[in-house]
C-alpha cells in the first residue's frame, strides 16, 4: 500500500489470492498467514520457523506450498528452505517487482504461475525449492536477484529450469544434486558476517568481525577467490578459531583451488584454513554457514558440507 512515506506491505494472503483470476481450476487453495513484514525485515530465524510450518502443512496432507514475500531477501529465503526441507512435494517462492498500485503490477501473474507449479507435483516435485517469477521456474540453488526494478530481475547462472506456459509448468532441466542439511532438534541462526572485498582493502573489517563476536565469516573475494595481501594475516588468524568461507563477489563461477599462488590468492587462502564456498555467492554461503553453525556443526562437518558442493 502506498502512503505518504511510500509503499509498505498491506495485503494478506487472502488479498493476494483474490487478485488472481481462475484459481478454482487448480483445486483448493488456502491462504495461511505467517509474517506481514517487508522482505528486508526478515531474518534466518523467521525462515527456520517457516520451514517448520511447511513441514506441518505437509504432515496434514498439503500437496504443495507457495510462499509469497518481498523480493529483497527472496533468494536467501528460498535457499534456506532448500537446505532445511528434504521434501519431494513442491515448495515454490514468489513475489512481485512492481507494487499493486503500480501500472503493470506483476504480483497476480507471478502468484498464479507459482500456484500452477505447486499444484503440478507430478512435474515440479523432487526439484527442491523453486522460485517462480516472470514466467520462469528457477532452482533455489542458483537463482539470484540481479536487478533492482526489472520484472525480469531473477536469473540463474545456469538458466531457468523451465517456464510456465498456458497455465502449465514445463521443466527442461533438473538439478543434478540437492544439498539438504541433517535434521537437528532445535535449529537456530548463528551470527555470520559477510564482507565484500574491494580494491586496496586492509584488515580492519575482518578484525572488527572477530572482535564483535561473529561465529563465522564469509568473504566475498575478488575474482576467483583473491584478496589484497593486507587481509591475509587477519584471515589466517580468524580461520584458526572459527569458520571462514571464501566466495567470489562476482556471483558467477566457482572459487578456484589450484591456479594462482601469490599472497592472497585462492591457493594461499585455502592452505591457511579458509573453506571454499564453491559456486555459492556470498549471500547463499552466509545462509548455509549460519544454519550449519546454528545446528551445532563443527569445523569438520562445515568443511565437508561446502566441499560436497564441488563433488
Amino acid at each position: 500500500m502506498r502512503g505518504e512515506r511510500g509503499v509498505a506491505p498491506d495485503l494478506d494472503g487472502q488479498d493476494l489470492l483474490t487478485s488472481v483470476p481462475g484459481l478454482t481450476s487448480l483445486g483448493p487453495v488456502r491462504a495461511v498467514p505467517f509474517r506481514k513484514v517487508p522482505g528486508a525485515q526478515l531474518g534466518i530465524d523467521d525462515v527456520i520457523e517457516l520451514a517448520a510450518e511447511i513441514r506441518g502443512a505437509f504432515q496434514r496432507g498439503t500437496r504443495g506450498v507457495v510462499v509469497s514475500q518481498g523480493t529483497d531477501t527472496l533468494e536467501e529465503t528460498a535457499f534456506a528452505l532448500d537446505l532445511l526441507l528434504d521434501e519431494q512435494r513442491p515448495v515454490v517462492i514468489t513475489g512481485a517487482m512492481r507494487h499493486p498500485a503500480e501500472a503493470g503490477a506483476d504480483g497476480p501473474a507471478n502468484l498464479a504461475d507459482a500456484i500452477t507449479v505447486a499444484a503440478a507435483g507430478n512435474v515440479s516435485g523432487g526439484l527442491g525449492v523453486l522460485v517462480v517469477l516472470g514466467g520462469e521456474i528457477h532452482s533455489a540453488q542458483f537463482v539470484r536477484k540481479a536487478h533492482t526494478v526489472s520484472p525480469a530481475a531473477f536469473v540463474s547462472v545456469t538458466g531457468p529450469l523451465g517456464w510456465v506456459t498456458e497455465r502449465r509448468p514445463v521443466i527442461l532441466a533438473r538439478p543434478v544434486h540437492r544439498f539438504t542439511l541433517s535434521p537437528v532438534t532445535a535449529p537456530k541462526a548463528a551470527s555470520v558476517a559477510l564482507l565484500t572485498v574491494g580494491i586496496g582493502d586492509d584488515d580492519r573489517l575482518v578484525t572488527a568481525a572477530r572482535d564483535l563476536g561473529f561465529e563465522g565469516l564469509v568473504i566475498a573475494a575478488l575474482g576467483a577467490g583473491h584478496v589484497p595481501a593486507g587481509l591475509v594475516g587477519a584471515l589466517s588468524e580468524l580461520a584458526a578459531a572459527r569458520p571462514v568461507v571464501l566466495c567470489s563477489r562476482t556471483g558467477r563461477g566457482p572459487v578456484l583451488e589450484h591456479t594462482y599462488g601469490f599472497p592472497g590468492s585462492e591457493q594461499d587462502l585455502l592452505t591457511r584454513g579458509l573453506i571454499s564456498g564453491g559456486y555459492l555467492d556470498g549471500a547463499k554461503a552466509r545462509v548455509a554457514l549460519s544454519l550449519l553453525l546454528g545446528g551445532g556443526a563443527d569445523q569438520v562437518a562445515i568443511r565437508q558440507f561446502f566441499e560436497s558442493l564441488s563433488d
